[in-house]
């Protein structure tokens, strides 16, 4: 059993069944934030899991795989560009924690959420970790869903807007996706309360001299 399962341990032995929380795509300019809860079968330890960021695209698309046949539940919530720019992003993220969460708990389960905050309205108790996804088992279940799930939409949405790149840098603030908001203007999944789509938002929103 690895380190990740073994930090687990203390706080199954406080619940019912343990729920690891995570999300992906917080600081990026367009696309939507993903949030992901997983309950592990923890009978049946999946080797190789770990922080997402710290996977090859290639083994995190093969752990999602494993994840998936064999947890015990999962679920996935997305939240759109829309709903960030109206209700900002911790908002957004909280909700999607509440309704990743909501979708599996029940009475005496404890999910772990990476981070630093939980968000009010949970069915079950929880307990924040900082760097979780680095410590926990379930917790990095949970980045390895949200940030392969998220990867998948944002190159699906490649094809629906070419212009911008996103299925190399998946809605990130790289120079050439910048470079190309500022020579095409904004799309329908870019996050227009974000810096700088905000400014390119704006020059949009001027009205031209006739």
């Amino acid at each position: 059993m690895t380190g990740l399962y073994e930090y687990d341990q203390p706080w199954r032995n406080q619940a019912r069944r343990l729920i690891g929380v995570d999300e992906a795509g917080r600081g990026a300019l367009a696309g939507p934030v993903v949030v992901a809860a997983v309950s592990l079968d923890y009978d049946y330890p999946i080797e190789g899991i770990d922080d997402s960021k710290k996977l090859t695209p290639a083994k995190r698309a093969r752990l999602f795989d494993l994840i998936v046949a064999s947890a015990l539940a999962w679920h996935i919530a997305e939240l759109d560009a829309a709903f960030i720019d109206k209700h900002n992003i911790l908002q957004a993220t909280l909700q999607g924690m509440r309704e990743a969460v909501e979708a599996l708990a029940g009475p005496g389960d404890l999910c772990l959420i990476d981070g630093n905050q939980i968000p009010s309205g949970l069915t079950c108790a929880g307990h924040t970790v900082i760097h979780g996804d680095s410590l926990s088992a379930c917790v990095a279940a949970a980045s390895i869903l949200a940030k392969v799930h998220r990867d998948r939409l944002m190159c699906a949405q490649d094809a629906a807007y070419p212009l911008y790149g996103f299925a190399r840098h998946k809605g990130y603030g790289t120079a050439r996706h910048v470079q190309a908001l500022w020579e095409n203007g904004t799309c329908p999944l870019h996050r227009r309360s974000f810096y700088p789509v905000s400014l390119v938002a704006l020059t949009e929103d001027i009205p031209t001299e006739h």
